[in-house]
């Protein structure tokens, strides 16, 4: 039975981490397509981030259809608990899809998936403040090398960049500030999710990963809703979709696909910071960033240049010493449970003994 329960664990992890690393990638290029292609709709693209959540609504129905619920209701927390989380998420939600935008608008790619590294840095010490995560020197060394990744990008010269001419030194500074200042507001939302799992919800179920990931972006699909509106995007809407580099039909694909890319991402995220950890969930952001990159070298003719390479080298060296204490970790809580378990198995054979 334990085995099978380890099966099925690790069969989520897979899957998880597949949405995380393909929805993130594909999410990412078409957004930066959006915006080469002649979108320049920064809440537009910011409200396609959040508003896939109604390709869920079949999933959970077709769940809900063959599960008796009696169970997990019981252990239900208060509605209006859950509403204040979701609401609260949801403005995090909307404010990360904004600031992500505009850096999307005016970064390449490869610049813009080398500044998200540093969620890694951040979430670190929003996780030891908040989740108690505890910093060891191999933890340490990740948020400095990723710091000094990200840092290295405000000295990027945009020459070889696609799409650079269209964006001077100001633009480019605040696509990197703003970028910057997602990646720490993603870091802060992930460690207030996994505190919303472990103090409130408790639940180990689908449908609490369903709920969250729907309830958050639509809360923050309204926000972003109101906000095309109230900014006037929506009369310019008709007239960008005709002037589309290419085509109507591709200007409504971009955005549909860039949509279901962000849920399948964000459904990936919930899952791995429900059954892992927020910290855990942003290694595997991070291990999917330089997908972004290649990608980009691949269809937008981004170059790799000898800084970004550094970058992208200390960003990996980052990874790879965070990677090191998940290992080690790992193989401690092993010897651990195999210790208790010899302890249990000796104190059987004393009981066993004495009782003949």
């Amino acid at each position: 039975m334990e085995n099978l329960k380890q099966y099925k664990w690790w069969i989520q992890m897979v899957v998880y981490s597949f949405f995380v690393l393909s929805g993130q990638s594909v999410g990412t290029l078409l957004g930066r397509i959006y915006f080469e292609s002649g979108g320049n709709s920064e809440w537009l693209q910011s409200l396609v981030q959040a508003a896939g959540f109604p390709i869920l609504f079949p999933f959970i129905w077709l769940h809900r259809a063959k599960k008796d619920r009696l169970e997990t209701s019981t252990t239900k927390a208060s509605p209006i608990v859950l509403a204040s989380i979701y609401t609260g998420l949801g403005f995090f939600v909307a404010g990360n899809c904004m600031l992500y935008a505009i850096g999307s608008q005016y970064l390449p790619v490869t610049t813009s998936t080398l500044i998200c590294t540093t969620q890694l840095g951040f979430n670190c010490v929003f996780s030891y403040f908040i989740n108690r995560q505890k910093f060891t020197p191999y933890i340490v060394n990740s948020v400095v090398l990723l710091t000094i990744s990200s840092t290295l990008l405000i000295f990027q010269s945009k020459s070889g960049d696609a799409g650079s001419a269209k964006t001077s030194n100001q633009q480019y500074i605040i696509g990197f500030i703003c970028t910057l200042a997602a990646s720490a507001s993603w870091a802060l939302m992930l460690s207030l999710t996994q505190l919303a799992f472990q103090k409130v919800i408790k639940r180990e179920t689908f449908d609490t990963v369903m709920d969250m990931s729907i309830y958050q972006c639509l809360v923050g699909s309204l926000l972003l809703l109101i906000g095309v509106f109230a900014s006037g995007d929506w009369r310019k809407l008709t007239k960008e979709m005709i002037e589309f580099k290419p085509g109507r039909v591709s200007y409504v694909m971009n955005l549909f696909w860039t949509a279901v890319a962000w849920q399948v991402f964000q459904v990936g995220n919930v899952g791995l910071i429900f059954k892992v950890s927020s910290l855990f969930s942003n290694v595997m952001q991070i291990l999917g960033l330089p997908i972004g990159p290649i990608l980009a070298v691949i269809f937008l003719k981004d170059t790799v240049t000898g800084l970004k390479g550094i970058s992208l080298a200390l960003a990996l060296w980052g990874f790879v010493s965070y990677m090191y204490e998940y290992y080690a970790d790992h193989l401690k809580m092993r010897k651990k449970i195999k210790a208790a378990e010899t302890e249990v198995a000796m104190v059987s054979e004393r009981d066993e003994v004495s009782h003949v």
